[in-house]
């Protein structure tokens, strides 16, 4: 079914819009949502309690960003990862590719429920030059996946033993067993294809029962999934390109959706009058996850 925007309240977070904004992510210590403008090279963030806004600049362009421990946030810049003090604005490189590609970026990214960051590059044309890192705290790096055009949509089940992750492209949302051991991710199956919807997905996370709620940002949509991959819900975005989402505030039960304005990739280009906010999302009568926080 779809739910219209009318019967939720929806507020606008953000004080002026984000070209590209992207990974939304709840900070439950601090009552705190940050999210990226990836074009600006722009961290930001929101203290729900406090009313305060602020933005760290980052050297790069920048894909996702997560929670670490220290005051610090681990965060996937154009060419590596890094440790972000959220203090000084700082950022030192934890891993980069031994050899670099400036054919490719670092997109999307999440921490697992062990503490270590995955996150995927893409190829700046969609080019399959893309691969799906996973960090530790130490700066050791593994391959979990290659040949990635567009990076997406990582998020994991409750019990984190499925992950699920997309290559935009293929527009389809894959799952995967996740064995914290296994350096590759092996015979997925498909969980959501999005074709139907005329989208491919974007970012995405998981509720509290277990679904996953994808950013169908060509349709203007977001789609929550049941765990057997079954469309449960279907709602309309406040702007007309969703690209992630996250659950936050004191209960879990609201949802943040960031939103495109300018990609400057020539793939993304909007004219929705509230293009490139952040919203808040309340009544959808849902809860997320907290995340994890890289160790």
């Amino acid at each position: 079914m779809t739910t219209p925007i009318s019967k939720t309240t929806v507020s606008i977070i953000s004080p002026t819009p984000d070209m590209l904004g992207e990974s939304p992510v709840w900070d439950a210590r601090l009552g705190r949502i940050y999210w990226v403008d990836s074009v600006l090279k722009m961290i930001r963030y929101h203290d729900l309690t406090t009313g305060k806004f602020g933005a760290l600049e980052m050297p790069s362009m920048i894909g996702s960003v997560a929670m670490a421990q220290d005051g610090r946030l681990v965060a996937g810049l154009a060419d590596g990862i890094y440790l972000v003090d959220l203090e000084t604005g700082s950022s030192a490189p934890l891993f980069q590719p031994e050899e670099p590609d400036d054919r490719v970026r670092f997109n999307d990214g999440k921490v697992d429920p062990q503490g270590r960051f995955l996150c995927g590059t893409m190829g700046l044309r969609a080019e399959p030059l893309g691969e799906l890192y996973r960090v530790d705290a130490d700066g050791n790096a593994e391959v979990l996946a290659n040949g990635i055009r567009i990076s997406n949509s990582l998020c994991f089940s409750p019990d984190g033993k499925t992950i699920y992750f997309a290559d935009s492209l293929d527009r389809k949302v894959r799952a995967y067993t996740y064995d914290d051991d296994s350096a590759a991710l092996t015979e997925p199956r498909i969980h959501v294809d999005t074709a139907p919807f005329s989208s491919a997905p974007d970012g995405a996370t998981v509720d509290s029962d277990g679904c996953i709620w994808v950013a169908l940002v060509q349709a203007g949509k977001i789609g929550r999934f049941t765990p057997e991959g079954k469309l449960d819900l279907l709602i309309e975005s406040p702007s007309d390109m969703p690209t992630c989402v996250a659950f936050g505030g004191p209960l879990l039960d609201t949802l943040f959706i960031t939103t495109i304005k300018d990609s400057q990739s020539g793939r993304a280009l909007s004219r929705h009058p509230l293009a490139g906010h952040l919203f808040a999302i309340e009544g959808l009568g849902f809860t997320g996850l907290e995340e994890p926080r890289f160790q």
